[in-house]
C-alpha cells in the first residue's frame, strides 16, 4: 500500500493545489479571449487549461528518475502479458496509470477545436506524444522501462476519454475560427 501512495499521493496533492490556480487561469484566459473577440472563449480556455493540468502531473511522474529496471520493449503486449501473475495493485497502477496519462488530452482536444474532432486524430496525437515520452525515458536514462505497451495503453486511454466527451466535441464550431 505504501508504494501505491508513493505513486499516486504526489498527484493527488499536486492536484489539490493546482485546482484553484487552474480555475483562476481559466477565468483570466477566458476574459482575455472575450476581449479579443474569440468565438468560443470559455470552451477553449477550459480545454486548454484542462489539457495542461490533466496531463502535466503524469508527464512529471513519468520523467522523474527512478531506481527501477530500465530497458526497452518493442514487442507489443509482452509487458501486459507479464502482468498476468502480478498483484491487483501492480496491475491497477500500471494499466490505470497508463490509461490516464493522456486522458485529459484525448477528452479535451476535440472539445477545444473541430480540427481535432476525430478518433483518428486523437489517436495520432496521443500516440505521437506517448512515443516522445517513451523515447525521453530511454534517452535520458531515467531508470524507467520504455515499452510499446505503454504507447498502446496511453493511446487507448486518450481514445476512451474522447469517447466519453464525444457529445461535447467542437463540431459546431467551424475549424478555422478557433485559434490554435
Amino acid at each position: 500500500m505504501a508504494r501505491t501512495w508513493e505513486l499516486w499521493g504526489n498527484i493527488i496533492i499536486a492536484g489539490t493545489f493546482a485546482l484553484p490556480v487552474a480555475l483562476l487561469a481559466i477565468m483570466w484566459l477566458s476574459r482575455h479571449r472575450v476581449r479579443t473577440g474569440h468565438p468560443a472563449p470559455l470552451r477553449t480556455s477550459l480545454a486548454d487549461i484542462g489539457i495542461a493540468v490533466g496531463t502535466a502531473p503524469w508527464i512529471w511522474m513519468i520523467l522523474t528518475p527512478s531506481t527501477g529496471r530500465s530497458g526497452v520493449s518493442l514487442v507489443p503486449f509482452t509487458d501486459l502479458a507479464d502482468l498476468a501473475g502480478a498483484s491487483w495493485e501492480t496491475v491497477t497502477v500500471q494499466v490505470g496509470g497508463n490509461l490516464l496519462v493522456f486522458a485529459a488530452l484525448g477528452a479535451l482536444l476535440p472539445v477545444r477545436t473541430a480540427a481535432m474532432a476525430s478518433y483518428g486524430r486523437v489517436a495520432a496525437i496521443a500516440a505521437a506524444f506517448s512515443v516522445t515520452v517513451e523515447f525521453l525515458q530511454y534517452a535520458l536514462r531515467l531508470g524507467r522501462f520504455s515499452s510499446v505497451d505503454d504507447v498502446i495503453m496511453n493511446t487507448a486511454g486518450a481514445l476512451l476519454a474522447a469517447l466519453v466527451t464525444r457529445r461535447w466535441w467542437a463540431s459546431r464550431i467551424a475549424a478555422g475560427t478557433v485559434p490554435r
